[in-house]
């Protein structure tokens, strides 16, 4: 870490009033970021290939005539040649979460003055719903006004530009991340990074630089995954505000300036006591025990590790904020997953069937399985693999595969993946053609492959945009094929070809 100027962030934007904004992409963070800036009195141009309302529907020949700031939406490539006239013109270009620093609003609780509500962000390849949502959760229990936005809940402009937050716990992607220049949060967490999105950013060095944006300017920690060299190495190599600290989170026992685990114990050694306290080298705080977590055990009655990580990072996060350590056991107690994450939807003939759709890379899908330690998996698998390979996935869960149920449009990495290291494994790939049945046509062929005392699981290793809309509309399906499914299905062959 190298540590800048000791003062204060970077100021907001002056008003844009009057600005020609161009806002790239109408997705739910592009239109927040157009109503946005409307309100504010900008003149806003859009330009989106596929929204029926954008003013230009040629994006790569929109004019430029005037524009003093175009607002990119994250999925467009920063090679994209609407994008690159800008920046050859001397255009700013900003992503959302930009704009929503630049513009964030002070707080305002009656007094009419304030400062604007600090950032508590989380980054990483996988866990980042989680995380922030506990993280939101334990500031809850604090007392605190501390939605969780970003990535998941509202576009994080909208909540950045309301006046009565008091902490903003935000998700971020590295499309989003991307796109900053002047982020500086409170304090950040990268998670964990492996290979993703790699057809976007073109190499797993320029996809971890992304993620890395989130510790530039940090003025509290910087919560890195000890076991995970790659985020250490993005915290060393961050441009810091003077005072932030490094702060890791381990599943052993952790050392000074840690959140770890001592037996079943969650502990913090980085924020129990003030920096300059000699005492502090030799003692810890108690934030809570891995009961607290007990509800959100997986299908085999245990806590993932990868859930109790989540956890040490969310209550990093919290304690960077001020947050006492009762609050992060309360805020562990009070939460409650999401949907589609290792999520039991049916149960038929003895054999359960899983719904884990948000598990929408290799990263993910390799926890998945590895929550089911005992008995054998069929595994739901496929979709749109965004230039991953699976030989590192394969190889590591082929021992708990009874079979494999291939989806998606994108299949060819998986299947060869599966053919070079582990060929005795049956395999049957899904027609993608109808993907108005695909799901239906999927759970009956994984029943056909499954005997009883066995799990259905669905953890694609891939994103969804291929045949569905979103993981929840594929992880909705799934569970309707499954509870669809009549007892006692009578040999009845599933739909499919085995490969």
């Amino acid at each position: 870490m190298t540590t800048g100027d000791a003062g204060s962030p970077v100021d907001p934007t002056p008003d844009p009033a009057g600005w020609r904004v161009l806002v790239a992409g109408l997705g739910v963070s592009g239109r927040a970021a157009a109503e946005v800036l409307t309100a504010r009195g900008a003149h806003v141009v859009t330009v989106d290939a596929r929204a029926d309302d954008a003013d230009v529907h040629d994006a790569e020949g929109a004019s430029l005539d005037g524009v003093q700031l175009v607002v990119v939406s994250p999925g467009w490539r920063p090679d994209h040649p609407l994008l690159v006239r800008a920046e050859k013109a001397g255009i700013p270009v900003w992503g959302e979460v930009e704009l929503a620093w630049r513009l964030r609003a002070p707080r305002d609780h009656g007094d009419g003055a304030g400062t604007p509500a600090p950032w508590l962000a989380v980054t990483g390849t996988n866990g980042k719903t989680t995380t922030v949502e506990m993280l939101a959760s334990i500031l809850t229990a604090a007392g605190l006004d501390a939605p969780a936005v970003g990535n998941v809940g509202d576009p994080v402009v909208r909540a950045a530009t309301e006046p009565g937050h008091d902490v903003l716990a935000v998700e971020l992607s590295s499309f989003q991340l991307h796109f900053t220049q002047s982020l500086s949060v409170l304090a950040g967490a990268v998670l964990n990074i492996a290979p993703d999105h790699l057809d976007w950013h073109g190499s797993l060095d320029a996809y971890a630089a992304a993620k890395g944006r989130i510790y530039e300017h940090a003025q509290v920690a910087c919560v890195y995954n000890a076991s995970d060299p790659r985020t250490e190495r993005l915290v060393r190599e961050a441009d810091v505000v003077e005072g932030a600290r490094a702060v890791g989170f381990t599943l052993g026992a952790p050392a000074p300036g840690q959140l770890g685990l001592v037996e079943d114990v969650l502990v913090d050694r980085a924020f129990h006591l003030p920096f300059d306290d000699p005492a502090r080298h030799g003692s810890a705080a108690e934030l809570g025990t891995l009961d607290d977590l007990a509800h959100l055990a997986g299908p085999g009655g245990t806590v993932a590790p990868h859930v109790v990580a989540d956890a040490l990072a969310a209550a990093a996060l919290a304690r960077a904020g001020g947050v006492p350590a009762r609050a992060v056991r309360d805020g562990l107690r009070a939460f409650r997953a999401g949907g589609h994450r290792i999520e039991t939807v049916a149960t038929v003939d003895d054999v359960a069937y899983v719904d884990d759709s948000k598990a929408t890379n290799a990263h993910a899908a390799a926890a998945s399985l590895a929550s089911f330690a005992t008995g054998t998996v069929v595994w739901v698998a496929g979709g749109l693999a965004k230039g991953a390979t699976f030989d590192e996935l394969v190889e590591r869960r082929s021992d708990r595969l009874r079979g494999v149920v291939l989806i998606g449009v994108d299949g060819a990495p998986l299947a060869d993946a599966l053919a070079r290291h582990a060929p005795e494994i049956p395999v049957v790939r899904v027609d993608p053609g109808e993907t108005g049945t695909v799901m239906t046509r999927a759970v009956a062929a994984a029943r056909t492959l499954a005997r009883p005392g066995d799990t259905v699981l669905l953890a694609p290793a891939s994103a969804s945009m291929d045949q569905f809309r979103s993981y929840a509309e594929r992880g909705e399906l799934f569970a309707g094929a499954a509870r669809a499914l009549a007892p006692a299905p009578g040999g009845a062959a599933g739909e499919g070809t085995v490969a």
